[in-house]
């Protein structure tokens, strides 16, 4: 990937629903090699999808945690478990395995403390081989971007 296809992401990653030739005005490109560039950024999975961002209280899920867990083994068997099972967690919105005293750190949405409630009990309580959940809730957001630092 060369800085014209890091170009061509960080514009992409602002505005989505660029058409072929306002995308290729913006990276100093013609409309057929941006297009081939484009074309060769998603066949090679670098560009995933595209998606519509949302605004998380206006749909009706303004409460944000995040959640820390720690397995009680780590197995290959217990860690796979554990990961097949959050990835069916629709208010999962991410995982990450983490260094550190937490093997895990999940960001979780929900509508109210007691879908929190009712999420944690029904749902991550379930899952086998979970030793220890530790939950922060965010009050309020300083900064989100969607858009890489140009590198």
């Amino acid at each position: 990937m060369d800085k014209t296809d890091q170009k061509i992401i960080r514009e992409l990653q602002a505005n989505g629903r660029l058409t072929n030739q306002e995308l290729a005005e913006r990276v100093n490109l013609s409309p057929s090699p941006c297009l081939r560039r484009l074309k060769n950024l998603e066949k090679a999975g670098i560009i995933k999808g595209y998606c519509a961002i949302v605004d998380q209280n206006e749909y009706g899920l303004p409460v944000t945690v995040f959640v820390r867990i720690k397995l009680q083994h780590h197995t290959e068997d217990a860690v796979m478990g554990f990961e097949t099972a959050i990835r069916n967690i629709d208010e999962i919105l991410e995982c990450h395995l983490m260094t550190g005293d937490w093997d895990y750190l999940m960001r979780v949405v929900v509508a109210s403390l007691e879908d929190y409630e009712r999420f944690t009990r029904k749902k991550v309580h379930k899952i086998p081989g979970v030793a220890a959940i530790e939950t922060s809730f965010a009050y309020g957001e300083v900064k989100r971007v969607n858009i890489f630092p140009a590198v």
